[in-house]
């Protein structure tokens, strides 16, 4: 695995569903975590708060980058989805609630 070549541990990789209660993860993953949470999602925005929150830790240039990156990682999910190429494992994402009637 990629993640683990470039010097991540298990341990991480296994806590990274809990970076927000996990010592493991700096404050500054934990930002960068929380902000891909949101970005990923179609129905939440990011607000001013997680502006200042990223603000803490990445100056405008990393902060460009760091939303190129999560943005095309979403990209590739969708294209593989489409493709059907199966996952790696990297993410455990629980399934989506069913719709309320």
């Amino acid at each position: 695995m990629m993640v683990l070549r470039r010097g991540n541990s298990p341990e991480k990789l296994n806590q990274l569903a809990n970076f927000r209660d996990c010592d493991l993860f700096s404050d500054q993953e934990k930002a960068a975590l929380h902000y891909a949470e949101i970005i990923t999602k179609s129905d939440v925005q990011v607000n001013t708060e997680d502006q200042e929150r990223l603000r803490q830790h990445f100056n405008d240039d990393e902060i460009i980058e760091l939303t190129a990156i999560i943005s095309f990682q979403n990209m590739s999910s969708k294209f593989n989805a489409a493709l059907d190429v199966p996952p790696q494992g990297f993410c455990q994402i629980k399934p989506a609630s069913p719709p309320k009637d």
